[in-house]
C-alpha cells in the first residue's frame, strides 16, 4: 500500500507521465492511494473573486468565504480532474472528498508546526481518520483520489486540511509502506539552499531534532513524515514532484530523501 501526496506539476501533467507511472504500478499490483492539494488553482479561483490570501507557517489563512472556494477547487474540481484523467488511460480512479465521505475529520488548527500559536480560521488538524470510504475504494479495485477538506468533530462543518499533513494521516490509518510527498525540489535539505546538503535517508527522531530550522511550505511536509510515521506508517519518501521520472523511481522504493521509523 503507497499513498502519494498528488503535487501541482504532477496535476498539470501534460506529458502524462505521472499517470503512465500510475497506471504501471497499479497494473503491477501495487494499492495506491492519492491525497491531492491544489494551491495553484486556488490561488487562480481566488484572484477570479479578487480576495486575497495570507499565509502563516505555510498554512493558507481560511475564512468562511475562502474555505467556500477552497472546497469547490478541491472536491468538486481537482479531485474529479485527477480522477478522469487516470480513466482515460485505464486506471478505475474514483474521486472522495474527505468531508462528505467522512474519511477525515478534524479540529481547528490553533499552533504552527513550530509551536507558535496562530489564528488560521477555517484551517484543521486531523483527529481521527475513518478509512471505510478509502477501504471500500481500495477492495473494489479503485484508486482513491482524495481531497483534503475534513469535516468537523460536530459533523456538521468543513475545515481546509495542508494535503501533506491529510496524507500523513491517510497514510498512518492505512499502515502505508511508504507515503510519497511531492515537493518542488529533490529532498529534505539539511543547509537549505545548499544542494550538496539533501538528505538521502533521515530517522523521524532526527528529522525531529531539526525540524524547526525548516520554514514555508518545506515546515508542514516535514511535520508530515513525522505525523505518517507517528500514525503507522512504515516510511516516507520526499521527491521532487516536477520530474515524473522522480515520481517513477518511488514507486520503486528509490530517490529523494526517505524518512524512516
Amino acid at each position: 500500500m503507497i499513498v502519494v501526496k498528488f503535487g501541482g506539476h504532477a496535476m498539470t501533467d501534460t506529458h502524462g507521465g505521472f499517470a503512465a507511472a500510475i497506471s504501471e504500478a497499479v497494473h503491477n499490483g501495487i494499492k495506491l492511494v492519492i491525497v491531492h492539494g491544489g494551491g495553484p488553482q486556488i490561488n487562480a479561483a481566488l484572484d477570479a473573486a479578487a480576495i486575497e490570501s495570507e499565509f502563516i507557517g505555510g498554512f493558507r489563512v481560511t475564512t468562511p468565504e475562502i474555505f467556500e472556494i477552497v472546497e469547490q477547487v478541491l472536491a468538486h474540481e481537482v479531485g474529479p480532474a485527477i480522477a478522469n484523467s487516470l480513466l482515460k488511460i485505464g486506471v478505475n480512479a474514483v474521486a472522495i472528498s474527505g468531508r462528505t465521505s467522512e474519511s477525515l475529520i478534524a479540529e481547528p488548527l490553533r499552533k504552527l508546526v513550530d509551536g507558535t500559536p496562530a489564528d488560521l480560521g477555517l484551517v484543521g488538524v486531523i483527529t481521527a481518520v475513518n478509512p471505510q470510504a478509502i477501504r471500500n475504494a481500495l477492495k473494489g479495485g479503485q484508486v482513491p483520489v482524495i481531497s483534503p477538506i475534513a469535516i468537523d468533530e460536530d459533523f456538521r462543518g468543513g475545515l481546509n486540511v495542508n494535503a501533506d499533513i491529510a496524507a500523513a494521516a491517510i497514510a498512518g490509518a492505512l499502515d502505508a509502506s511508504v507515503l510519497i510527498i511531492m515537493t518542488d525540489v529533490a529532498g529534505i535539505y539539511r543547509n537549505w539552499p545548499d544542494k550538496s546538503s539533501l538528505i538521502e535517508e533521515i530517522s523521524a527522531i532526527e528529522l525531529s531534532e531539526i525540524k524547526n530550522g525548516f520554514a514555508e511550505g518545506m515546515a508542514p511536509k516535514v511535520q508530515a513524515c513525522l505525523d505518517a510515521i507517528a500514525a503507522g506508517a512504515q516510511a516516507v519518501r520526499i521527491i521532487d514532484g516536477t520530474d515524473p521520472k522522480s515520481f517513477a523511481l518511488a514507486l520503486n522504493n528509490a530517490g529523494g530523501t526517505l524518512v524512516t521509523k
